[in-house]
């Protein structure tokens, strides 16, 4: 019978039980449940609302079911409806009437809320650890790579030249952002509702900020309607997720572009790859192809939740209970996600002498030779022009601007001399990029230092919280 059975003389119907059930879903957050009953079951007795005895009682019997759980000895009745309604049942009958008086002066509405928040924190925490994981074997690639150049592309042509440690910092940079975002996430869910009771507060002398700093909450929420209807944490972690998804999708993108035949600049480690069932000569990127494909699965979890909150009269609904699954299938993905690429990364080969092979094509010197001009005093649109004319020159002739005569260049402008040669060396032009947070190797070394400062925050802020 349902704990909540007392109102009602009919019972549900099988299928309406199951339809109605989250324990599937929320049987995923029973340590949060445990640990906030817990706290719940302290305040209450020190504040003389339950007795000493029956708060040692219900920790202890809580202590063991915890311990039944993970070693599997529990058994989960779809008919307990949910994960708090599975643990307070068994609690009633292991120790009785002590059992019975955990849900004074609360209800499942605030209950489920603190059960969020603090799953979504821990979920944040474990999200911010391999986001810095990534970012550490970038850097490391990023080092170990420093005179390595490569193309650099827009809209997948050959622009300038750059360093392989400025393209790979790049990816730094967007995931550093991504940990400032999970960090807004957890700051968000760090704020305790448990007290608010279904919605308008309890006429119990609860103690709330005790039990939200046990439970290592930095504070209590304001408003109680607002604290059982409020998901809002929960869109800022699927957000942070759904952008840091789609920065994995990036890099996904570029790893098999980058393996292909066509441009050879890295070899996958064979653990990040696979075969073909009928062609023995294939090696494919399907683990980046999969974070890739993933990206859509968690933007859809923020779609889901974005659409069931769109409508909500405050203040509890019965909708709110599809606003875990996503949540917990988005971050698991992620950090899945987040884990492989760091694997892929840290063990792909990079060919520096394919690389530079496609440095040496399309004309990667063109804004240089413009450049020359214009600080020469021709303007630059007409410095463009010409070196334009110079490029259709190569492509009828079937060669690169290093393959032009002094002869060749002074048709097009007088201003051209024999100093042009070094304008049109690719080291040199990577060199001369010296504009803070560009590919120069000293520009590249000090945005390293950087990197390497926010990494150390980074990790400053997650050993705070034990993470």
């Amino acid at each position: 019978m349902a704990l909540w059975s007392g109102r009602f003389t009919d019972s549900v119907s099988e299928f309406t039980q199951r339809f109605g059930a989250s324990l599937p879903v929320d049987r995923a957050m029973y340590v949060q449940d445990i640990a906030g009953s817990k706290a719940h079951a302290r305040m209450l007795s020190a504040q003389g609302i339950i007795s000493s005895q029956d708060a040692q009682q219900i920790e202890e019997g809580l202590d063991r079911i915890q311990r039944q759980i993970e070693e599997g000895e529990f058994t989960f009745d779809i008919n307990d409806e949910d994960i708090h309604m599975s643990i307070e049942k068994r609690l009633i009958a292991d120790i009785g009437e002590a059992g019975a008086r955990l849900h004074t002066g609360r209800s499942r509405n605030d209950q489920v809320a603190t059960d969020t928040r603090l799953f979504a924190k821990e979920r944040c925490l474990h999200l911010m650890r391999a986001n810095v994981q990534l970012r550490r074997v970038l850097t490391t690639q990023a080092r170990a790579h420093a005179d390595v150049m490569l193309p650099g592309y827009t809209h997948l042509q050959h622009a300038q030249p750059v360093l392989l440690a400025h393209h790979l910092l790049a990816y730094a940079w967007m995931l550093a952002r991504d940990f400032t975002r999970l960090q807004a996430a957890y700051d968000a869910a760090d704020v305790c509702p448990l007290g608010s009771a279904a919605l308008a507060g309890t006429t119990y002398p609860l103690d709330r900020r005790a039990t939200a700093a046990e439970l290592g909450f930095s504070g209590v929420t304001q408003n109680s309607l607002d604290a059982v209807s409020d998901r809002d944490f929960l869109l800022d972690l699927l957000y942070a997720c759904s952008v840091c998804s789609m920065h994995l999708s990036r890099l996904a993108e570029e790893v098999v572009l980058w393996s292909s035949s066509e441009f050879g600049f890295i070899t996958l480690s064979d653990a990040f790859s696979t075969g073909s069932s009928i062609m023995p000569q294939k090696k494919n990127p399907d683990f980046a192809e999969l974070v890739r494909g993933k990206t859509g699965r968690v933007v859809g979890d923020l779609v889901a939740l974005l659409v069931t909150m769109k409508a909500l009269p405050l203040a509890y609904n019965k909708d709110l209970q599809e606003d875990k699954e996503g949540a917990i299938d988005a971050a698991r993905t992620l950090e899945d996600c987040l884990v492989c690429m760091a694997g892929m990364v840290e063990t792909m080969t990079v060919n520096p002498r394919a690389m530079a092979d496609q440095a040496g094509k399309g004309h990667l010197a063109a804004t240089d030779v413009a450049d020359y001009l214009a600080k020469r005093g021709l303007p630059f649109r007409r410095a463009h022009e010409v070196v334009g004319h110079l490029v259709l020159l190569c492509e009828q002739r079937g060669c690169d601007l290093a393959d032009l005569s002094l002869a060749d260049f002074q048709a097009e402008s007088p201003l051209f001399e024999d100093d042009i040669v070094r304008e049109l060396d690719l080291q040199a032009i990577v060199a001369a990029r010296t504009s803070e947070g560009g590919t120069a190797p000293g520009a590249v070394a000090a945005q390293m230092v950087l990197v390497e400062q926010r990494l150390s925050s980074d990790e400053a802020f997650l050993a705070q919280r034990g993470a």
